[in-house]
């Protein structure tokens, strides 16, 4: 039995991008068990989140696309716990918009897989919403971490820079709505979903542009 739980927190700030900004609540997944975890999303808030984690080790932080809303704490956490940032190349410009001197400490790349508490998180890269957008699937957990690439009723936003409507689709279609239909979509933003309940859709986002 996998040894790892899956612990939702959920932080609040701004997400800025193309001279915008907008007030948006996050949700921070902390995976793993009593003694270890990684972060997915180091959104907003540092002390929250070292809070959440009550002194266990933190093995990693997981960042499913540099948006800022999704980073800004990254640095800051990583000082505190010494864990190291890992993104996918494909989103070091955007990473840069907000941490111009702090890179990240290592890649996620398509297919690598990241490890807690004995249970293995396989990175899927699924560009659209930003170009190095990845999910997480933890098959022992029947558990997709799907960052802003996928939400409850739809796709993740690509009126921005960086951003690309039918790679997103195309993204969701292939890598995502093909994983089992019970699997429990933890996303980014707002409530959890199933691929199940999101895969009847896919022909419909494509049709109206969703």
């Amino acid at each position: 039995m996998a040894g790892a739980r899956i612990e939702r927190l959920v932080t609040s700030g701004q997400f800025t991008l193309d001279g915008g900004t907008w007030d948006v609540d996050n949700n921070v997944w902390i995976v793993g068990d009593d003694s270890e975890a990684v972060v997915i999303d180091a959104a907003h808030d540092a002390d929250a989140i070292v809070q959440a984690l009550g002194g266990r080790a933190l093995r990693a932080i997981l960042c499913t696309h540099a948006h800022n809303d999704h980073i800004d704490a990254a640095p800051d956490l990583a000082a505190r716990t010494g864990a190291p940032i890992l993104l996918h190349a494909d989103d070091l410009p955007l990473w840069k918009q907000t941490h111009p001197d702090r890179a990240p400490d290592g890649e996620l790349t398509d297919g690598q897989t990241v490890t807690v508490a004995g249970t293995p998180l396989t990175v899927l890269h699924t560009p659209g919403h930003a170009p190095g957008a990845v999910c997480l699937y933890a098959p022992d957990l029947t558990a997709l971490f799907s960052g802003d690439t996928l939400f409850a009723g739809g796709p993740g936003a690509t009126g921005r820079s960086y951003s690309d409507f039918p790679t997103i689709v195309e993204s969701i279609g292939e890598r995502l709505l093909t994983l089992p239909h019970d699997t429990v979509v933890h996303t980014g933003h707002g409530e959890t979903t199933t691929v199940g309940a999101e895969a009847p859709h896919l022909q419909e986002w494509i049709d109206r542009g969703f």
